[in-house]
């Protein structure tokens, strides 16, 4: 297989981790900075001012809310914490973490498997028996970046038992745009066995900080709060996660995230023109069904300075970057189909 030359002398583009393109913003930078000058203190080991505000923000009680290390780390504590049952079913493609945390949590995993790019939730529902701890749904799907619809999902929880919970993972809730597709918190407060996980990783662009939150039935939150590490988040994540839900930062927030699926509706877009399959996205990512050519292409990629997620047989996961990391990537693929990929 002919390899594809290398795209000039740039730094590597890393379209490998879900990372926000965009730089922090200032008042959060600021205010990380100025928090440096304390790191001799421990954080609040309650999060107290960061659960208020959640609170505020979504309309519920503080008792409903959790805090810890990013939506992947609660995740973790959550299925723990809804123990004993032995089993957590969730789609067969999807978060590649859910894996390590069902066996880091001495549960059985269930996997089942995919409609094309989409949770067959038919499927899953039939899956949940007695034996089943809780189902997990990635919504929109990590990493194909299809979204479940509201009708869908209401069928579907229509069919899962009240004890049964379902945890709905919207680390990429912000990046929507189909009307169509449900807000996890009216789930929550239509159904008492939904629990949402949310993270400030993505939109917010505070991914090296560490912070999420879920919000749960509040008779399940002592559990999960016992599950989770003493004083954490640190400082600087609560600080960073209450300025970022400021109302003066909401509009830029937004604008960003609104540039962003702008510019993931011209990424899919030129992939398409070049003759690629390209998953439909409601995420910050964009999903190639390459199959077997997955692993050449990924590494083809990295040859040419740009820095992918491919998972080998199956296919490849590409971050929406800025504009020039975005026609980095395509320069790269008009020339790497060229040459007989």
């Amino acid at each position: 297989m002919s390899t594809a030359p290398t795209l000039g002398t740039h730094p590597p583009a890393d379209l490998s981790m879900n990372e926000t393109p965009y730089p922090p913003l200032p008042s959060i930078r600021r205010l990380v900075e100025q928090g440096a000058g304390a790191l001799q203190r421990y954080p609040d080991r309650t999060s107290s001012a960061l659960v208020a505000a959640l609170a505020a923000r979504l309309g519920v009680g503080p008792e409903s809310i959790v805090v810890g290390p990013g939506s992947a780390g609660l995740c973790q504590h959550l299925v723990q914490a809804l123990g004993p049952r032995p089993e957590v079913v969730r789609a067969a493609l999807s978060f590649e973490g859910y894996p390590l945390i069902i066996r880091n949590v001495g549960a059985r995993d269930v996997p089942v498997p995919m409609d094309g790019y989409r949770h067959d939730l038919p499927a899953m529902a039939a899956a949940v028996t007695g034996q089943t701890r809780c189902v997990l749904l990635c919504n929109p799907n990590n990493p194909t970046g299809a979204a479940l619809r509201r009708d869908e999902i209401e069928e579907f929880l229509a069919r899962i038992p009240a004890d049964v919970p379902v945890i709905v993972d919207e680390a990429y809730r912000e990046f929507v745009t189909d009307p169509q597709v449900p807000d996890g918190m009216d789930l929550y407060r239509a159904h008492g066995n939904v629990c949402v996980l949310r993270t400030f990783s993505k939109a917010y662009g505070l991914a090296a900080l560490r912070v999420g939150y879920a919000v749960v039935p509040s008779r399940v939150t002592p559990a999960v709060a016992m599950t989770g590490a003493v004083f954490f988040p640190n400082s600087l994540a609560q600080a960073a996660a209450v300025a970022s839900l400021d109302e003066a930062v909401t509009p830029e927030l937004t604008r960003r995230c609104a540039e962003l699926a702008a510019a993931r509706t011209r990424l899919v877009d030129e992939l398409r023109g070049l003759g690629l399959t390209v998953a439909p996205s409601e995420a910050n990512f964009v999903w190639l069904p390459l199959g077997e050519r997955s692993a050449p292409f990924a590494e083809q990629a990295r040859q040419a300075g740009i820095l992918v997620m491919a998972l080998p047989g199956v296919g490849v996961r590409i971050t929406v970057g800025t504009d020039e990391a975005n026609a980095r990537l395509c320069s790269f693929v008009r020339t790497a189909l060229a040459a007989g990929l």
